[in-house]
C-alpha cells in the first residue's frame, strides 16, 4: 500500500482520520496540552514557521536567537516551556515562530509530530513552513557542512517510508518542498562563512549499526564492508545521515505542510566513525542551521538584515 502527499492550495494542516470529527476532547498527551483545556487557535493560530530539532536546551537556543533576531521585547532568557508539564518534549515561542524539541531517531518524532499537526489542525494555522534543524554525519564533504534536503532515502537509498499499521506496511512518500529548498540555499548566499549545499539525506534507524559504525557494543562487518556500502550512498547522492527525515518529509507531506530539512554536519563519515570536534567548535558548528533558518524567517518576514551574520 502506498500513500502520496497531501499538499493543498487551502493553507491549512490537514489530518487523515475520521475519527477525530467524533471525538469530544482531543488529550495531546506527549505535550501536556488538549482541546478542552486550553484555547489551542488563541495560543498558536498565528503561528507561521514551526522549527524542531533533537534537543531541548538548543530549541531553547533557537526560540530565544528567534526573539533577539525578529526584535521582540525583552531579552528572550525568560521565555516559557510551554509543554512544562511533561518531560518528553520542550516547546517555545519566539513571535510567530514555534520551536520544538522532539528527540532521538523516528519513534520519538512521529510521536511528536502526530500530535504537533493535530495542535496545528486545531489551532487552524495556515501556510505554516515546518523545518527540521539538526545535526549528521557528512559523506564526502567537510565537517560543518550544511545541507539541505532534496530527498529523505532510507538505508537502501530509495525515497520512501515504510509504517507498519496493524499487520500492513504502509509505503509513504517521502518528497520535500523543492521551491522551499531552493529558497533556502538563495538565502544561504547571505552567511558565506561556512558551505551550504543541497543533497540527499539518508535517514537510519540507529546511530551505530544502521549507518555503518565500526565503534558500537555490536559490529558484524569489516571497515571495508563499511566503505563499500557509504561510498555506495555518496554515489547514490547522499551527502549527510541522520535518524529522523524520512518519517519527517512523509508526515508532513500527508498533511499538507510545506517542509524541510537543514542539518549541520559533524564529520565526514569517509574519514572516521567518532567525533571528536572539540566542543566549542560544535557548538559553533550547531548554530550554523539555526543562522540560515533566522535568515530565512526574517526574509520570508520582510525584515531588513542585522545579525544575521554574526554567531549567538
Amino acid at each position: 500500500m502506498t500513500e502520496t502527499t497531501g499538499y493543498a492550495g487551502s493553507g491549512l494542516v490537514h489530518v487523515k482520520n475520521p475519527h477525530l470529527d467524533s471525538m469530544e476532547e482531543d488529550v495531546l498527551y506527549h505535550l501536556d496540552l488538549g482541546t478542552k483545556t486550553h484555547n489551542l487557535p488563541a495560543m498558536f493560530g498565528d503561528i507561521k514557521f514551526v522549527c524542531v530539532g533533537g534537543s531541548p536546551n538548543r530549541m531553547r537556543a533557537f526560540a530565544q536567537f528567534m526573539h533577539k533576531e525578529l526584535g521582540l521585547a525583552g531579552d528572550g532568557e525568560d521565555l516559557a516551556d510551554i509543554c512544562a508539564g511533561t518531560d518528553r518534549y520542550a516547546m517555545y515561542r519566539a513571535g510567530p515562530v514555534l520551536s520544538i524539541s522532539h528527540g532521538m531517531g523516528i519513534p520519538s518524532i512521529s510521536i511528536m509530530l502526530h500530535e504537533l499537526i493535530k495542535l496545528l489542525h486545531h489551532a487552524k494555522c495556515r501556510d505554516v513552513t515546518i523545518i527540521r534543524i539538526g545535526t549528521s554525519g557528512g559523506l564526502g564533504i567537510e565537517a560543518g557542512s550544511v545541507v539541505i534536503t532534496d530527498t529523505a532515502v532510507d538505508s537502501s537509498f530509495k525515497p520512501r517510508f515504510e509504517q507498519v499499521v496493524l499487520d500492513d506496511v504502509v509505503v509513504r512518500s517521502t518528497e520535500l518542498d523543492k521551491d522551499l529548498t531552493e529558497e533556502l540555499l538563495a538565502c544561504s548566499k547571505e552567511i558565506p562563512d561556512f558551505p551550504t549545499l543541497i543533497g540527499h539525506t539518508m535517514c537510519t534507524y540507529d546511530f551505530y549499526e544502521g549507518q555503518g559504525r565500526l565503534d558500537g557494543a555490536l559490529c558484524s562487518f569489516s571497515s571495508e564492508k563499511k566503505l563499500e556500502y557509504l561510498k555506495r550512498a555518496y554515489d547514490a547522492g547522499v551527502r549527510n545521515i541522520e535518524m529522523e527525515s524520512t518519517a519527517f518529509a512523509a508526515l508532513c507531506g500527508l498533511c499538507g505542510l510545506k517542509a524541510a530539512v537543514v542539518c549541520v554536519t559533524l564529520l565526514d563519515r569517509l574519514e572516521g566513525d567518532q567525533i571528536r570536534v572539540p566542543r566549542e567548535v560544535l557548538g559553533e558548528y550547531q548554530q550554523r542551521p539555526q543562522r540560515l533558518i533566522a535568515a530565512f524567517i526574517r526574509k520570508r518576514l520582510g525584515m531588513k538584515r542585522n545579525a544575521l551574520l554574526s554567531t549567538h
